[in-house]
Order: structure tokens, then C-alpha cells, then sequence
């Protein structure tokens, strides 16, 4: 007999009813778990929250602040020039011959007038005793040309003689005596060529490094007709040029100051050396180009400095200013608080309310490491020289005053 029993709807619905209580059970604390959490994370991220809104604000940037520092300045222009001797020249003989001496040594100082260089002089005394043969025989032709004619102008009075043989003894006469000009103008040049065996220095200066060695043969030339042979080169150094270029826009800025100066103010140059923080060097404009160059758009000038003890040298580069006007007021910042803006320059300030204010200016030159501001700034404006990465146009700032410094460690407080 089978074990199947048939049970009827209600007993399948209690049944089911009973499975759902029994899953009710086990959800509803579950669900109770998920709530609590839920709240909780809820009240633990708005306590964050409340926590970070109510946080310190940042501190305001740290600036070191300045007024600009007070001087009588000149107007001036600046400019980079080279040494070069007033005199130069390459020693050549010109006569030809065999170096026989040489009396200087490789980078000595040479006065005006000394011997540096002898060539063989014997070629040359020949040609000066064939000179003065010459002449002797000229004379010696005139002093019969004389006689004769005398005689036949004594025969000419007693009819013996004719005007045609008195025509013939002039002529002879006026040859002889040419020849006596010709062997006389070939003595000047024997001896002229016999002078220039001895090749001396023609001004003081230091000579270069010679190019022949004795014993050589040396070709010359007294017109540079044909190659000759180059023996060293001479410069002097006392004094001296310094030679630089204007821009035209500077040149313009001297012309017109220069207009209105009377005295030699505008003349006057002033010199620093490369190893050098002073302008030592004092000398004075002596040469302006007549032409500004196309190509570059500067205009060549020079002055002269003395330069007595000969420490200077051409080649040598300086840093070249030139005075124009005399000291008036300016006021000068340090040169790293200014700021390029595309074709400008600007300074961060500090007003009265520690906000950033940018001001354009115009600038001069430096000056012991500051910057001359021909406009722009007042006497009172407090100029941001230290921090300035930090420092933002419109920002609030922490301003702390300190005194300028400039070159050398000299702190200013004038």
C-alpha cells in the first residue's frame, strides 16, 4: 500500500505561511543592522564635515617691503668698447737684401727712433761710391765745357770763331751741368737706399713678435711696387682708443643732451675693465662717425684715455658710460624687484591696505646693483624686494619693512 497521502489546499497554505514567518525572522535583524549602520556613517561624516568648515583660514604670504632708496643721479649711457692703438704699422724693408742684425727683443718696448733691424749694407755703399764717381765726372765734363766756351767767346771777338761753334760749346756746357744734377740726385738716392738698411722704430710702443731671422734675405720696396717681406708689427699704447658703437635711439639721447650742455661734460668718458666694479678709467670723446651703419643701426664712436704705464692693451674689451646731464633726484630699487612685462617693466608694491598693487616704470641704469626709476614710483611707495614669487597682484600680503641693500653688502637706510 502506497505511502502517499493527499493533503488538501488549506494544509499546502498553513504550510507556506509558516516557511514565511520562519524567513522573517532572520531578515528583520538584518535589515535593523543596515539601518544603524547607515546612521551612523551618516552622523560620523557630518561631524567631518562640521570639523572642516569650521578649519583655520591659510596665513597670508610673508613679504619683505622697502621704500625706494633716494640719490642724485646723472643721466648716462652705457655701451661695451675695445682697446685699439692709436698707432700701428707693420715693419717692412724697403730695400732688399741679407738681415744682418736685429736689436730688439719679442714683445719689448721701443722707443721712437731705435734700431730694430739692419740689412747688409754693403750693395748699397757700392751704389753710393758709383754715385759720388758720377758726379766727379760731370764736373770734371762741365769744367771743360766751361774752359771751351770761354775760348771760343774770346775768338767770336776777334772774328775767328763762329756763332754756330758758340752755340755747339753752350750746349756742351748746359749737358755738363745736367749731368752733374743727375749724378747728384743719384748720390740722394744711393744714400736714401743705404738709410733704409737700418730700420728703426718710427714712434714709442711695444713691438710684436718678429717674422724673420737673421741671416734671411729680405725683399723691399720704397713703393710697395712688389711684394715685400713683413719683419713685425708695431703699436703704440700711450695713449690709447676705446672704441664703441651707439645705438641710434642713444645716439639721439646724446645729440640732444648734448645740445643743451656748455661745458665739456658731454666729452667726458668714463672706463671699467672686465675684472672691475668701479669706472676708474677717465678719457675723453674724441671721434663720432659721420654716418649711423644701415646694416646695424649704430654709429661708431671713440674716446682717448691716457695710459701712462702701459697696462692697458689693444684687444682688450670695457664696459664704456658717458655723462650727460649733471645729478638731479632719482629714486633707485634693487634691480631683482623689477619685473618684465612683454615690452615693459613693472614693480610690485604694498598699499596701505597690504594689498598688491603693480606699477609700471621707467627705468634708468644700475647703480651699485640698484636700478634707477626715472618714473613711475613715489618717494613713499613701499616696493616688494624680497618674496615676490608669493606675491600676487590684487592678494593680501604680510608686509615686513627692511632697509635697501645694495652692492658689496652696504646696506643703506639714507
Amino acid at each position: 500500500m502506497s505511502d502517499f497521502v493527499m493533503r488538501s489546499p488549506i494544509d499546502n497554505t498553513v504550510s507556506n505561511k509558516a516557511r514565511s514567518h520562519k524567513g522573517l525572522r532572520w531578515q528583520l535583524p538584518l535589515l535593523t543592522a543596515i539601518v544603524a549602520g547607515g546612521v551612523g556613517g551618516f552622523a560620523y561624516f557630518s561631524q567631518e564635515t562640521s570639523q572642516a568648515s569650521v578649519a583655520p583660514a591659510a596665513p597670508l604670504a610673508a613679504v619683505t617691503v622697502s621704500n625706494p632708496l633716494q640719490r642724485d643721479v646723472d643721466t648716462r649711457l652705457g655701451a661695451i668698447g675695445q682697446f685699439s692703438a692709436v698707432n700701428k704699422v707693420e715693419l717692412r724693408a724697403q730695400v732688399g737684401g741679407t738681415l744682418s742684425e736685429i736689436h730688439f727683443e719679442d714683445g719689448q718696448i721701443v722707443k721712437k727712433g731705435d734700431l730694430l733691424f739692419a740689412i747688409d749694407p754693403r750693395p748699397y755703399e757700392i751704389k753710393l761710391a758709383q754715385a759720388n764717381a758720377a758726379l766727379e765726372s760731370a764736373k770734371a765734363r762741365y769744367n771743360l765745357a766751361t774752359n771751351q766756351l770761354d775760348r771760343v767767346q774770346a775768338l767770336l771777338k776777334t772774328g775767328t770763331s763762329t756763332r754756330e761753334i758758340l752755340d755747339q760749346r753752350v750746349s756742351e756746357q748746359h749737358a755738363a751741368q745736367a749731368a752733374i744734377d743727375d749724378a747728384q740726385s743719384q748720390i740722394r738716392n744711393a744714400q736714401l737706399d743705404l738709410e733704409y738698411t737700418k730700420v728703426r722704430a718710427p714712434f714709442t710702443g711695444r713691438i710684436g713678435a718678429r717674422q724673420v731671422s737673421t741671416g734671411g734675405l729680405i725683399a723691399g720696396s720704397r713703393a710697395a711696387a712688389s711684394p715685400t717681406t713683413l719683419l713685425a708689427t708695431l703699436v703704440s699704447l700711450d695713449p690709447i682708443y676705446l672704441d664703441f658703437d651707439m645705438s641710434e635711439q642713444d645716439y639721439l639721447t646724446f645729440q640732444r643732451q648734448r645740445q643743451k650742455q656748455t661745458g665739456s661734460l658731454d666729452n667726458k668718458v668714463e672706463a671699467s675693465l672686465s675684472d672691475e666694479t668701479d669706472y676708474g678709467l677717465q678719457g675723453s670723446l674724441n671721434f663720432l662717425d659721420n654716418a649711423v651703419d644701415r646694416s646695424s643701426g649704430t654709429i661708431h664712436t671713440r674716446a682717448t684715455f691716457k695710459n701712462p704705464d702701459l697696462f692697458l692693451a689693444p684687444g682688450q674689451f670695457a664696459r664704456v658710460r658717458i655723462g650727460l646731464t649733471a645729478p638731479a633726484p632719482a629714486l633707485l630699487v634693487p634691480d631683482a624687484s623689477v619685473l618684465a612685462d612683454q615690452s615693459s617693466h613693472i614693480v610690485l608694491t604694498v598699499s596701505d591696505k597690504n594689498v598688491v598693487v603693480p606699477k609700471p616704470v621707467e627705468l634708468g641704469d644700475l647703480r651699485d646693483g640698484l636700478r634707477v626709476v626715472r618714473s613711475g614710483l613715489v618717494a613713499t611707495d613701499k616696493v616688494i624686494i624680497d618674496g615676490i614669487p608669493t606675491a600676487r597682484p590684487g592678494s593680501v600680503v604680510d608686509p615686513r619693512a627692511e632697509p635697501t641693500k645694495v652692492a658689496l653688502n652696504k646696506t643703506v637706510t639714507e
